[in-house]
């Protein structure tokens, strides 16, 4: 391309109102988005006023001021969002502007195919390179489509916008005017996480792996997940959006994006918002690259990343599943964006995963947002059958493949204590739930979570047992050979049934503890096994605590059984119990040996073929 570029760059330059003179009455006119609004072109908007009439507004996040959107301009302009910010949630509550539902990805095709055709693109970019390219910066999502299809296209030109690389360019002959401009590009911080945010960001960096590539969104929790991922190694990245969390992790070697499947060594985003210091960074920085939604968005596109993992944030989620996130019963809060498409994309992926993340109370504390059932008006973003993980400060329930029962289940165990109950009963009146159900309203004692190496090598995850183990207690008892399960209970059982097992579940981690042996929990979701359980019951007389276990025939003689053992008098020690007994068969010489290991005196009693074992802890 020769220097011809910049005759054209000249002729077409001009003034703010004079650029947009041309836009005729009822015209749809397209504002760039986010941190890379136009916002001289937005304020000029007012002074053509005026003249316009029933001029249609196109904008997805708009985090600027919007003055466009006064009463007083109603029968000028009308906001149509694709995705709205806490401004436009007013406007649209009081009906003086429009949300349109859609996917991301989805928005180009309906640009391109002239069911949402744009007549004027207000857009802004980067000076033109010595080639006669400007970047669309920041802000290429959308904005490229609506600004290769528009009729009459104008561009400000800002110094300040960084020169972005990827998919992000346009030259200045497609562009029909041009309005210089040196303003401070809009700015975005987001709140501060607190101590709720923080647990839920620690919840979720457990979930990823070393070599996993992640999409986050915008807000407190995406915020509070970055600290929690110092530790990790080789993090890819291909998300729609970005803040300025990504650039420590970066600086630190912990995101590389070496282990991507595609597009290794790339971060890929459609926009980034953040600060000065965020754009200063990725300009013409090639670790960067920017592309359109309908190519980040894509969820084939997405699902070409090994170990994807989607964090999307939600409003409520019902017990059953579903995902609301754009609305609150009939007000609309936000939009869909990316959410599914990450979603789906995730679940695409070879060892992907999606995550929900919620905290488990509004923020004044009064209400529940784990809900029986969504609230009259509230949209299903993303439905119970697509998804996976969801997290609260209260830990990770898995869904996918569950049924309702085990759903409702495990979303009461991450609710707030003080709501476990009322949702228990709901799930009870909706048929989700055992009528005779039963769940603690306390909290899981993460504390007491670990890893043991047995004597082949093997590592084994230790963790108390919640209440949505009773089906893998079942599954663990009828897997022994029918001798071990008379060791064990004395008796040959015909059932393990529901009444036996939710008793060895649903513990209250005081009185009664239980501690689970599981494999697995590096594999797939869904297949971790259960290999052994132990648990003590208090007696509030003697304040000793009756204690058994058991431990699957193939993992026997391996050191679990000790292991498991001495873990509980651990635990039983710091609740003040003064020791335990038990019941043992004379001729399970196994369980005996792992008693006398445990390093306190046994005062044994035999009785009809059984020994009464005791011990005390002091002394």
């Amino acid at each position: 391309m020769s220097d011809g570029w910049r005759d054209v760059y000249q002729s077409r330059c001009t003034n703010a109102q004079s650029a947009l003179e041309r836009i005729r009455r009822g015209a749809r006119i397209f504002i760039g988005s986010a941190c890379g609004e136009p916002q001289l072109l937005v304020r000029t908007l007012l002074d053509i006023a005026p003249r316009v009439a029933d001029n249609e507004i196109v904008h997805f996040l708009d985090l600027g001021v919007a003055p466009y959107t006064d009463e007083r301009y109603s029968e000028k302009f009308r906001h149509n969002a694709l995705f709205m910010g806490p401004r436009l949630r007013e406007i649209i509550e009081e009906g003086r502007a429009d949300y349109t539902p859609v996917l991301l990805s989805e928005i180009p095709q309906l640009i391109v195919s002239g069911r949402m055709h744009i007549d004027v693109a207000l857009i802004q970019v980067s000076p033109p390179d010595s080639h006669g390219y400007v970047s669309l910066g920041i802000s290429v999502d959308i904005t490229k489509v609506a600004a290769e299809t528009a009729d009459y296209v104008i561009a400000e030109v800002n110094p300040n916008m960084p020169r972005t690389l990827g998919d992000t360019f346009l030259h200045v002959s497609d562009i029909d005017a041009f309005v210089e401009c040196d303003e401070s590009l809009l700015e975005f911080s987001p709140s501060v996480p607190g101590d709720i945010e923080r647990t839920i960001g620690g919840y979720i960096a457990d979930i990823i792996d070393n070599g996993a590539t992640i999409q986050t969104g915008v807000g407190r929790i995406p915020s509070s997940i970055f600290p929690y991922l110092v530790d990790k190694k080789n993090l890819g990245v291909h998300t729609e959006t970005f803040t300025d969390g990504i650039m420590d992790l970066v600086e630190r070697g912990v995101i590389n994006c070496r282990k991507k499947t595609l597009h290794p060594g790339k971060i890929v985003a459609s926009f980034c918002i953040g600060s000065r210091a965020l754009y200063d960074y990725v300009h013409d920085n090639p670790l960067f690259e920017f592309h359109p939604s309908h190519y980040v968005n894509n969820p084939a596109v997405i699902a070409r990343n090994d170990r994807m993992i989607s964090i999307n944030a939600a409003l409520t989620v019902d017990l059953s599943g579903q995902v609301s996130s754009d609305s609150l019963g009939f007000r609309f809060y936000s939009g869909i964006g990316g959410q599914v498409d990450f979603v789906r994309g995730a679940a695409m992926s070879n060892r992907g995963r999606s995550i929900i993340t919620l905290p488990s109370v509004t923020d004044d504390g009064e209400k529940s947002r784990i809900v029986p059932y969504l609230s009259e008006g509230s949209g299903v973003v993303v439905t119970r059958g697509d998804v996976h993980y969801v997290v609260t400060e209260y830990g990770v329930a898995y869904l996918h493949g569950k049924s309702i029962r085990e759903r409702a289940m495990a979303l009461i165990n991450i609710a707030h204590p003080d709501f476990r109950e009322e949702l228990l009963e709901a799930a009870k009146r909706q048929g989700y739930v055992y009528r005779d159900q039963v769940m603690p309203a306390v909290l899981y004692p993460k504390e007491y979570e670990t890893w043991f190496t047995d004597k082949k090598g093997e590592q084994i995850f230790f963790r108390p047992v919640r209440a949505t183990d009773e089906r893998a207690i079942q599954d663990l008892i009828y897997s022994l050979p029918e001798q071990d399960v008379y060791t064990r209970f004395f008796q040959h059982l015909k059932s393990f049934s529901h009444k036996v097992a939710m008793p060895m579940a649903a513990i209250d981690y005081n009185d009664k503890m239980a501690l689970a042996a599981v494999i697995g929990r590096e594999e797939p979701e869904g297949k971790e096994n259960m290999i052994a359980v132990g648990r003590y019951m208090r007696d509030p007389v003697t304040n000793y605590a009756e204690v058994a276990f058991t431990v699957h025939d193939e993992w026997q003689d391996r050191g679990v059984g000790t292991f498991l053992l001495q873990y509980l008098i651990r635990i039983a020690r710091e609740k003040n119990i003064e020791g335990f007994t038990a019941d043992v068969l004379a001729r399970n010489d196994a369980m005996i040996a792992v008693f006398h290991k445990a390093g306190y005196p046994l005062q044994i009693r035999r009785d009809l073929g059984t020994y009464e074992l005791k011990f005390t802890f002091r002394g």
